[in-house]
């Protein structure tokens, strides 16, 4: 008995030491991109430029983008650039000794990086779409970058070109668990060069990527939820039907 209360208790605190544990930056709530297929085609193009240099997709087959309504013509003419066929899957020609050498660590796959990165109360699309809007000028660092969701990050602001350079201004307030002390408070960005987009523009085009990374993650994520609907439905006229002929055939024994 003292085991099995003992037990509960221990069941009761972990979705609390799960809330606890996560902290750090705020993340803002990602459009959903999932219905959209002109938005899901742009972000696959989008990654593709961007993403896949350094990152391997390991366990997407460029063919899949057919579900996405792209013909086989279309993913050759636009989406491969170093002789890889459609059926092969999605991975960087960049050698992983070198990009350890370069990023001081071998990039991630990003095959699942939107369902690894969810937390209890944030989806991994909210992480990847404030990771890739806050990124911030710091001459401290190797890439010239920093940012807000993944301190002193290895990765350099790939995105900087559409996004333009922005710098973090930090203000000094009192340190409300330590008195007497001050630390720095973030209170936003401010512009130091432009970018090739203004700001909805480039929040769009994250948009875009972070929606096809969550596709990318499961593709048959869509047809799994209408299929389940469908089951759902089944198995509510099954059971009416069962429940009423149960009622009748008890009807008769009785």
């Amino acid at each position: 008995m003292i085991f099995s209360k003992k037990l509960l208790a221990l069941l009761a605190l972990v979705p609390a030491l799960a809330f606890a544990n996560e902290g750090g930056f705020p993340l803002e709530k990602a459009p959903d991109r999932s219905h959209n297929m002109a938005a899901l085609q742009n972000g696959a193009k989008l990654f593709v430029n961007y993403c896949l240099n350094c990152h391997n997709a390991s366990s997407m087959r460029y063919n899949r983008l057919r579900d996405l309504g792209l013909s086989e013509d279309q993913i050759k003419n636009n989406l491969l650039f170093t002789g890889e066929k459609v059926g092969e899957m999605m991975t960087t020609a960049m050698p992983a000794k070198d990009a350890k050498a370069w990023f001081g660590t071998v990039p991630p796959d990003l095959s699942v990086i939107a369902r690894a990165k969810a937390t209890p109360s944030n989806t991994g699309s909210d992480y990847l779409y404030t990771y890739l809007r806050t990124f911030y000028k710091d001459d401290t660092r190797p890439t010239g970058f920093n940012n807000m969701v993944l301190p002193n990050a290895a990765m350099p602001h790939v995105l900087w070109e559409l996004q333009g350079v922005q710098a973090a201004k930090f203000e000094e307030v009192a340190d409300p668990h330590n008195h007497g002390k001050k630390v720095h408070k973030f209170v936003g960005f401010e512009p130091v060069t432009k970018g090739s987009m203004n700001k909805l523009e480039y929040d769009t085009a994250v948009a875009d990527i972070v929606g096809y990374m969550e596709w990318m993650a499961e593709p048959a994520a869509q047809k799994r939820k209408q299929l389940g609907v469908w089951v759902l439905i089944f198995m509510t006229i099954f059971a009416t039907l069962a429940w009423r002929l149960n009622a009748s055939y008890w009807k008769e024994v009785k």
